[in-house]
């Protein structure tokens, strides 16, 4: 199964523990996170169901991108990451 892991920065907002879950995407993998955690859900997607613009996903290593988004494909042995941008000047 996946492994999905929050950094410690949302920690500090809500309950995001490690997990595993069987998924083939991004998006499918996050749904089943948010089925335990639905609070979490609003402090990652907008409205339009995407990653908020201070959201960033790697699988394994790698930053999901812009045109493929959610989802882009995961297999069984993914390590999805998702953390908050940093910004500021």
């Amino acid at each position: 199964m996946a492994r999905v892991v929050f950094t410690p920065n949302l920690e500090r907002h809500l309950s995001v523990p490690q997990t595993e879950v069987a998924a083939t995407s991004v998006r499918q993998a996050l749904e089943r996170v948010f089925t335990d955690n639905p609070k979490l859900r609003g402090y990652l997607l907008d409205d339009q169901g995407e990653l908020r613009q201070h959201v960033v996903a790697f699988v394994n290593g790698r930053q999901v991108g812009a045109s493929t988004g959610l989802d882009t494909a995961i297999q069984p042995d993914s390590e999805l990451y998702i953390m908050q941008a940093l910004s500021g000047g």
